[in-house]
């Protein structure tokens, strides 16, 4: 294999000042000089924040300077960096930098091309917490990520529930690095910078999206047995104190994890699709017994419910109850007949989803992990040989260069200075008078993509501007829970086109609107992408100019032994450790609660390739094909703990469903209104929190006593009290929110505007959705540009609804649609109601 050198990597030239700490901002760099951008990194004069070796992850391509902002020698220096830079990227809280002495619109005014960055925690308009510590699990906590783990938690009686997952961190991570290049590309077009603010708790909202939709009268078809048993017990009066055991009888028998030979955990993700539980049960030896005991198969699943021949069908989620206990009666049975590894040959070459239970350190050492350079060896000064994350975006013509990374190194401002000046960096374009639009103005875009991660990364581009044509079959594979309730979130902003592009005549119309568009998106494996047509070489035949993205789940820079195995978002979470780590241990794996955790990463992830193959488009005339992968994702959502080296401390971050956090001074705490307060706190707060009414005299405190003393203490009173004083000083807390109080505090009738003027949390009402039903979903409001405009996007249509208009763009007659409808080539709509009751 032919070396490609780091010149090759589409941001190569961009020149990035990175002044971030702990994770969001080092982070962002980290996967700018990933992909070439030459990064200089200042720490403060003792080092780092956060005292991590997965500092050595977020370093990798950086040079590391030392200079105290505090000083007005060291604010000079800092100066003379970003006179040079093309990106400058900070994350403190809102105010800090200018009063550093480092004012960003002072700096733009000086030089219009500049490109600067601000992640704070809250939002800088947001006016109650702008000022707090803001804290990756303070942001989680006032988020509402603690208090809405999921439905597992909730029947088990285990609400607030705490995870070290940093969610704001990186979904932060991928909506900044995705905004800072989109901002770049654009400013190839118009010659202007952008100032771009990205809360982090804004951030962890839209990652959640999906968890926060309101839909009112909400069918009870969708409705799962877990939910149904929350609102039973809500509804008597009853406690909500199920066990695991018993809980997992509640669970879709294609959704949940099984026991196999070898005492493994075997996960099982196959709900919805129209082939994936039958591909399942055949594989079992299962489907002619369940059939002949009356499993049927709806032949059109979006009818009504009262208008099905029978009470189930096969390859829709959920399952009614006497069905699913039992199909999993038997599947329990056969599962226990062979290994976890057996099993995942079997579900992977049989193109169907399911995956063994692995810890996060056997994903790391794993040999698919390394072979497709989803992990990789970087020779760290201080570590010595270590294992990290691979790439996280990358584009396939220049991605083996980025599976050397160089180690982080130190060096003195001046040779920071010599390293970015000698940096081959062609000027921005002049600015032109007129720029004042979206940054993805005129950009057209083909949406292949299903399910969640692909479908998300293009309505995320959508608010930017960018013209989007969604094109789904003519007759669905998946249930209408998978594609309606998940689109009224990522098809918003998007033409709905029903279309069998396998037919011939719907092949003739597909290759039309690839010609159309200048990106083309689609979740799929590469042995689909070949089948399709839309390979490189094939591509090239129909669109030399089209950039096409492509997603998967097990996909990394090079071909591993799994790449071409299906996969969804849960899937990936029980592969990489993240689901033993939420459950504790290898016979209590659970799901981490949110619908979408890594599905919405890895989509803010494939924006980020389409924005780096536009602007390497534009400044080369490259066509490049960007690439993300669920599974490259998971080392961003796992960055604290996700590395290894000779000598490396267990893996013992806190696990399982009883933990509360990190120590005594960082953790959950019952306070006495019965609500839950998050302390974050170290040793070096010790003098703030012992100045707390309450808390006198907790630096005589034993450590291994002070949990207990605080305990009594949060008991005292409120939790709003406890807030208070804590942050009269300066002390990181926040009350664990619900995501449904967040919503209710938050929205207001939908206006036409995108929420970015109105805090950290903003939700849209729209009484007149095209559904019928009245919606509430959070607005698009996390990139906040000053100079980029980001739109209000229309709420999602029903599938099918431009059908006929695209089809006309096209010059084609009324007349030939409908004979395209009449064989089934075309179709306007998947049923007769938009959520089929």
């Amino acid at each position: 294999m032919t070396a490609i050198s780091r010149s090759a990597l589409p941001l190569v030239g961009v020149r990035v000042v990175d002044f971030g700490q702990y994770i969001a901002g080092p982070a962002v760099a980290m996967i700018l000089g990933d992909l070439g951008a030459t990064v200089v990194h200042v720490d403060p004069p003792g080092g780092p924040m956060w005292d991590n070796p997965a500092n050595a992850v977020l370093n990798r391509n950086k040079l590391i300077v030392t200079i105290d902002l505090k000083t007005a020698e060291g604010v000079g220096e800092a100066k003379a960096l970003v006179a040079d830079a093309d990106i400058v990227i900070e994350n403190f809280r809102p105010g800090v930098m200018a009063r550093l002495g480092l004012d960003f619109g002072a700096l733009r005014l000086a030089r219009p091309g500049l490109i600067t960055l601000s992640i704070p925690g809250f939002a800088s308009n947001d006016e109650l917490r702008g000022d707090w510590r803001a804290f990756e699990t303070v942001i989680a906590a006032s988020s509402g990520v603690f208090t809405d783990m999921g439905l597992n938690r909730v029947l088990m009686g285990i609400n607030p529930s705490f995870s070290p997952l940093p969610l704001a961190s990186a979904y932060g991570t991928m909506l900044a690095a995705s905004a800072a290049v989109l901002a770049l590309q654009a400013r190839e077009r118009t010659g202007q910078g952008d100032h771009i603010e990205v809360p982090l708790a804004s951030a962890v909202m839209e990652g959640l999206s999906y968890n926060s939709i309101k839909i009112d009268d909400y069918p009870l078809r969708y409705k799962t047995q877990r939910e149904r048993e929350i609102e039973r017990r809500q509804r008597e009066g009853l406690p909500m104190d199920m066990s695991y055991e018993d809980l997992q009888e509640f669970l879709d028998p294609f959704y949940r994890s099984y026991m196999c030979s070898d005492g493994r955990m075997f996960y099982v993700v196959c709900p919805s699709h129209r082939n994936h539980a039958k591909r399942c049960l055949e594989a079992l030896g299962l489907y002619d017994e369940l059939s002949a005991q009356g499993l049927h198969e709806q032949e059109d699943t979006y009818l009504p419910l009262s208008q099905w021949s029978s009470d189930v069908s096969l390859g829709v989620y959920p399952l009614p109850k006497h069905w699913a206990d039992k199909i999993a009666a038997r599947m329990k049975d056969v599962f226990l007949t062979k290994t976890s590894e057996e099993w995942e040959r079997i579900f992977g070459e049989g193109l169907f989803p399911g995956a063994p239970q692995r810890w996060l350190t056997e994903w790391i050492n794993d040999d698919h992990a390394s072979a497709a350079g989803l992990m990789i060896e970087v020779d760290d000064p201080v570590y010595g040989r270590m294992t990290q994350p691979g790439p996280m975006v990358w584009l396939q013509e220049s991605a083996e260069a980025m599976l050397e990374p160089l180690p982080r190194r130190w060096g003195s401002v001046e040779e920071a200075l010599e390293l970015l000046s000698h940096t081959d960096s062609s000027p921005a374009p002049a600015a032109t008078a007129n720029n004042s639009g979206g940054w993805l103005d005129g950009v057209k875009v083909l949406d292949l993509c299903n399910v969640i991660a692909g479908p998300h990364s293009v309505a995320y581009l959508a608010r930017f501007g960018a013209e989007v044509i969604k094109i789904d079959p003519a007759k669905p594979f998946y249930d209408c829970w998978n594609t309606v309730i998940f689109g009224m979130s990522h098809m918003r902003g998007k033409q709905s086109v029903l279309l069998d592009i396998k037919s011939p005549d719907g092949r003739v119309v597909f290759e039309q609107l690839v010609k159309s568009v200048d990106v083309v998106v689609w979740n799929a494996t590469d042995r689909q992408v070949k089948r399709m047509g839309l390979d490189a070489e094939s591509l090239k035949a129909h669109n030399p100019n089209a950039i096409f993205c492509q997603l998967d789940c097990f996909g990394g820079v090079r071909k591993g032994p799994r790449t071409d195995y299906l996969g969804y978002d849960d899937l990936v979470q029980s592969a990489t450790g993240i689901m033993l780590r939420f459950g504790g241990s290898m016979q209590t794996p659970e799901e981490h609660a949110h619908v979408g955790t890594i599905d919405v990463m890895c989509g803010f992830g494939a924006a980020l390739g389409v924005a780096a193959a536009l602007y390497q488009k534009l400044r080369t005339g490259v066509v490049g094909r960007p690439r993300t992968s669920l599974s490259a994702l998971t080392g961003l959502a796992q960055i604290p703990f996700c590395y290894d080296y000779e000598g490396r401390g267990p893996f013992d971050e806190p696990s399982g469903r009883e933990i509360k956090g990190y120590d005594a001074l960082s953790r959950l705490y019952e306070t006495g209104s019965g609500d839950y307060l998050l302390l974050c706190a170290a040793e070096a707060d010790l003098p703030r929190l012992a100045s707390v009414e309450g808390l006198q005299g907790i630096g005589s405190v034993a450590a291994a006593d002070r949990e207990g003393f605080i305990a009594r203490a949060f008991m005292s009173t409120s939790a709003e009290t406890w807030q208070n004083r804590l942050l009269l000083a300066d002390v990181g807390v926040s009350l664990c929110q619900n995501i449904e109080t967040i919503r209710a505090g938050n929205s207001r009738v939908a206006d036409g505007t995108p929420g970015i003027d109105r805090g950290s949390y903003s939700f849209s009402v729209f009484p007149d959705h095209p559904s019928g039903h009245t919606v509430t979903q959070l607005d698009p409001f996390a990139i906040r540009p000053s100079v980029g405009k980001v739109i209000a996007v229309a709420p999602a249509e029903k599938y099918g609804a431009s059908t006929r208009s695209v089809l006309k763009a096209l010059n084609y007659t009324d007349a030939e649609i409908d004979r395209m409808i009449a064989s089934e080539t075309a179709s306007e709509t998947w049923s007769a109601e938009y959520l089929p009751s």
